[in-house]
């Protein structure tokens, strides 16, 4: 492929992003207030979230914060509702996330002996959470 053909690829795919990123209304106002397109707000910031992660910068706080919030926000949606298959999956959940912060406990022999541990607990605690 030459590089206009590429070119037109990235270009679609921003569009599309941010075809789905205007249902954010906080987008928006950031868009309106830092005069930088919410496409490349939502790029950078996933780029830089990801290299704290993988530099261990604040790698642990992060993960518990994103392996909190949006569960925790989650459960509380399951108990009000009548079926009983969603609340088994995020009682699971919280299983796995329990054993993380017991294990965690170990936390110098884990980031010893496990290179990029937090990135792995992250995409672990991303796909538990599907």
């Amino acid at each position: 492929k030459n590089l206009y053909e590429m070119a037109d690829q990235v270009k679609e795919k921003l569009a599309t992003l941010r075809s789905k990123l205007d249902q954010v209304p906080a987008l928006q106002q950031a868009e309106t207030a830092t005069k930088v397109p919410k496409e490349y707000l939502v790029l950078g910031g996933g780029l830089i979230f990801t290299l704290l992660i993988f530099f261990g910068v604040g790698a642990g706080v992060l993960c518990s914060i994103v392996g909190f919030v949006y569960p925790a926000f989650k459960s509380f949606e399951t108990i009000e509702t009548k079926t009983k298959g969603d609340d088994i999956q995020w009682l699971v959940y919280w299983v796995v996330f329990a054993f993380f912060s017991l294990i965690e406990t170990f936390r110098d022999f884990l980031l010893y002996w496990i290179p990029f541990y937090y990135a792995f607990k992250l995409a672990f605690l991303l796909w538990a959470m599907l």
